[in-house]
């Protein structure tokens, strides 16, 4: 090699080093640390993607030498990332044209169809979403008994490969609905049992049966099958859309007499009355979108905007979720659910918590993501209001492991083109 092109590549190598090394100092902010504590004057150091440091400025000296970068928030709000459960979020452009989803696959079991491949880092949506703070997103499939295999992504990112977090994170199951509901979607009618419900749940534990097999008998390769090992050795979790109090007790009661452990409800609006059953066998919940209505006209206008403040005083782990009509562009009001929750008996920080840590915990990927804690990925962002509050939020800037997102979308350019007009 030429001698002079050693040495350049020499300098470039030692110059990139440095720059990996370098430090970032926020001061003065509000610190929700996502674990349930808050820090009102706060210290946070950012060092390679990760914190550092973080502390209570009243508690500790620092040199402000040390940092190569310092930046003030005081007056300012800090989060760790929002996380979106359960959505078609990176798979869906536009709803009513059908060549812009990617979550719906032909079949009624496919646990071996991936999410993670269809995750379009490109989509329009993600940018106007994480403007609200939500970085994380559980990519899902729908449709079927088994709809597939979700993952777990970034808001950012060249393409699926880069954007991931954890990758076939679990199965998801639509358990069989205890009972029809007929009626206007303003104004539910009558409410009847489902004469099939027992036959469809025979159907899934006969499926079950063949795929626990199947985990033991390590037969020839099925990759349809292949994809269910990851429930029976514990490296995946079942997510199960199950709403009615007697579906929850019955589809968990059934999943760990299997020997499936990490079982996750999803929806649960009947969660309060299968209480026993959640903490016996410790089981979490993603829950239903907290803007919804009552279950029938003679429920309490705020049955679901209470409920996880009364889930948060029985001890039970749970997140928010936005999943439903125009889930997608509509998982930017993910954080204001939260806010409502919050007026009606959650505390606030539990309530950050339900959209970061616990999620995380659910999703198994606590040891470096779902909080600001020292260690951990710097993946968090800056608001000068209250992120929870409609009015409030307004986003300044947020990181991925350490990295400046674009808060940059196509609304706002839209704003700013038309605003003077």
């Amino acid at each position: 090699m030429n001698k002079k092109l050693f040495y350049i590549l020499l300098q470039c190598v030692f110059v990139l080093h440095i720059s990996a090394q370098k430090t970032t100092l926020y001061m003065g902010g509000v610190a929700h640390l996502g674990n349930g504590e808050k820090i009102e004057n706060s210290i946070i150091v950012v060092k390679d993607g990760k914190f550092d440091l973080v502390a209570d400025a009243n508690r500790i000296r620092i040199d402000p030498s040390a940092f190569d970068t310092i930046i003030r928030l005081f007056g300012k709000q800090v989060y760790p990332a929002f996380i979106s459960p359960n959505t078609t979020l990176g798979m869906t452009e536009i709803d009513a044209v059908r060549a812009t989803k990617d979550f719906d696959e032909v079949g009624r079991f496919n646990p071996n169809v991936r999410s993670l491949i269809a995750y379009n880092t490109d989509s329009k949506i993600l940018k106007t979403v994480r403007t609200n703070g939500v970085l994380i997103t559980q990519a899902t499939p729908r449709g079927g008994i088994i709809s597939g295999s979700s993952s777990v992504m970034y808001l950012d990112g060249w393409n699926w490969k880069d954007a991931q977090l954890k990758a076939d994170d679990g199965i998801h199951l639509n358990w069989p609905s205890a009972y029809h509901t007929s009626g206007w979607w303003a104004q539910p009618g009558s409410t009847s049992k489902n004469k099939n419900y027992n036959t469809g749940v025979k159907e899934i534990q006969e499926y079950f049966e063949i795929a626990k097999s199947y985990f033991k008998n390590n037969s020839e390769i099925d990759l349809e099958l292949e994809a269910m090992r990851g429930l029976f050795n514990g490296t995946k979790n079942l997510y199960v859309n199950a709403g009615y109090p007697n579906e929850i007790r019955e589809s968990i009661r059934y999943f760990k007499g299997i020997g499936i452990d990490n079982v996750v409800i999803i929806g649960a609006k009947g969660a309060l009355d299968a209480l026993p059953t959640l903490k016996e066998f410790k089981v979490p919940i993603i829950l239903k979108r907290v803007h919804s209505l009552p279950s029938n006209e003679d429920a309490p206008i705020d049955e679901y905007f209470s409920l996880p403040g009364k889930l948060q005083d029985e001890g039970i782990l749970f997140c928010f979720a936005y999943n439903g009509d125009m889930e997608a562009m509509g998982t930017r009001n993910l954080p204001f659910t939260a806010g409502t929750a919050v007026a009606y008996g959650l505390e606030y920080e539990h309530a950050v918590a339900a959209l970061s840590l616990n999620t995380s915990i659910i999703f198994g990927i606590e040891k470096n993501s779902g909080s600001i804690e020292t260690g951990k990925d710097a993946t968090f962002f800056i608001s000068t209001g209250d992120a929870l509050d409609m009015i409030g939020n307004n986003v300044e800037q947020a990181f991925i492991k350490g990295n400046v997102v674009d808060l940059n979308n196509h609304q706002k350019e839209l704003f700013e083109k038309y605003k003077e007009r």
